[in-house]
């Protein structure tokens, strides 16, 4: 009798659940799954696909959603969004409805075979400079002897940092004894206060050695600073000013415009060209693994193996 009534209660809040809205479920799944165990900046796009999940499909309930129902969401979300964004919206939804399904709210998966559209992606910037390119930048650089903007763009450069890392860091993180720098945080710029948070992934907790001049200078540019303060950090931070210097940098220097992440790229490539094997730039990158590295890199590694083979065939035509 009891096994009964548990299994009609049962039944009861299932059918109640598979009534409920889309994006109340997804709402109070990311709060249950997310809230906590995220840092903020990935919490907030999850926010932000909710905001769309409820523009798009106000009323879609949990149970009504099938493979047609769901590729019409994305249909509709690719029409405003690149491919890329739309499979990242995609890949955020799919943790929430496979929980819907494997709770049988949905009776079958319906984000298999999923087709992922976008609208036709914009012009891409140059993603990085070449040698010849970032020497042209470096020499128009303004370095004071106080903390500026330039002294930034000159040690991501030089490492190869994140954004959010080399804003992260105090005089505490140089070793200038063992010319050696500590990647231990973030700086959550995007909050109206800004604040220290977790690197990327644990892979990106990392030291990583300078050269000699970088570590001389910064020396003595760092020595009167608190040792636990941000070093770059003074005001709320916005990456469109960093962007805004390198612009006219560039611009005077007669060189393509870059952002600050190309930076990285750039740092990444000039290593790679180099002859710095794959997993040592991973490490220094904070990559979780050597497949970031290939997968970003892929353009240049294939390059590489071009000149390989080249290298290949002249010392083999030297055997005979």
């Amino acid at each position: 009798m009891h096994q009964i009534y548990y299994q009609e209660v049962f039944i009861l809040v299932r059918k109640r659940k598979s009534d409920q809205l889309f994006y109340e479920y997804f709402e109070e799944w990311i709060e249950l799954y997310k809230v906590g165990a995220v840092r903020s900046v990935t919490l907030s796009k999850y926010n932000m696909s909710l905001q769309r999940v409820y523009e798009l499909a106000p009323s879609l309930k949990v149970g009504e959603i099938d493979r047609r129902k769901y590729q019409q969401l994305l249909n509709d979300y690719a029409l405003t969004h690149e491919k890329q964004t739309t499979m990242d919206f995609h890949h955020q939804l799919k943790g929430a409805i496979l929980d819907a399904v494997d709770e049988g709210l949905i009776t079958t998966n319906p984000t298999r075979k999923i087709i992922i559209k976008g609208k036709k992606p914009k012009e891409k910037r140059t993603k990085f400079l070449n040698q010849f390119e970032i020497q042209a930048l470096l020499r128009q650089l303004e370095l004071s002897s106080e903390i500026n903007w330039d002294w930034f763009i000159l040690l991501v450069a030089k490492t190869g940092l994140r954004f959010s890392e080399a804003l992260a860091l105090t005089p505490n993180d140089f070793d200038f004894s063992k010319q050696k720098l500590s990647i231990t945080k973030t700086w959550n710029y995007k909050g109206t206060t800004g604040n220290f948070q977790p690197t990327k992934n644990e892979s990106s907790k990392r030291t990583m050695q300078i050269d000699w001049q970088t570590a001389m200078q910064f020396s003595q540019l760092i020595k009167n600073l608190d040792p636990n303060k941000p070093i770059f950090v003074k005001n709320r931070v916005f990456n469109s000013t960093i962007n805004y210097r390198l612009k006219v940098l560039c611009t005077n220097a007669n060189i393509p415009i870059i952002t600050i992440h190309s930076l990285r790229h750039t740092h990444a490539s000039l290593l790679l060209f180099a002859g710095v094997s794959i997993a040592s730039v991973a490490t220094r990158l904070g990559h979780s693994s050597m497949t970031t590295t290939q997968e970003t890199y892929l353009h240049i590694i294939q390059e590489l193996e071009n000149q390989d083979n080249d290298k290949i065939m002249k010392h083999l035509a030297l055997l005979m």
